[in-house]
């Protein structure tokens, strides 16, 4: 992917922020996935009271993308919080992507109030990860 179309992902994830439901932690994050054939899908997490079906930015836009058949994914942008430094994907996001995603799998982490973002690779950030397959 080139780096202009890293940017409109990251953007994408920025903007998906503005929607998410934190009033309990205060923290927002939105997320932009980018299937194979081009499809972009946005998420925000969505807290609750009691924090067990409380649900992260990335699991919300990988699963409307698989709710729509989509299984093929090439990138994901993640913002969180101000921007500043960025947030990375919690454990149990890690291991949502690794269940449709390959090792080079690539995640852009938003950060520099949205001017910038780190990339990672699945790999790099679930190593020795388990699968079905």
């Amino acid at each position: 992917m080139k780096d202009y179309d890293k940017m409109r992902l990251c953007s994408l994830a920025a903007e998906a922020q503005r929607s998410a439901y934190s009033p309990y932690s205060g923290y927002k994050v939105g997320a932009a996935i980018i299937t194979d054939d081009g499809s972009i899908y946005t998420g925000c997490n969505i807290e609750n009271a009691a924090y067990g079906p409380t649900v992260c930015a990335e699991r919300v836009a990988i699963f409307k993308a698989v709710s729509d058949g989509k299984r093929n994914f090439r990138a994901i942008a993640v913002a969180g919080g101000d921007l500043s430094n960025g947030a990375p994907p919690c454990g149990v996001c890690r291991q949502v992507m690794n269940e449709f995603c390959t090792e080079d799998f690539e995640i852009l982490i938003v950060k520099g109030q949205g001017k910038a973002f780190d990339s990672f690779t699945l790999g790099e950030l679930l190593p020795h990860s388990f699968k079905l397959n």
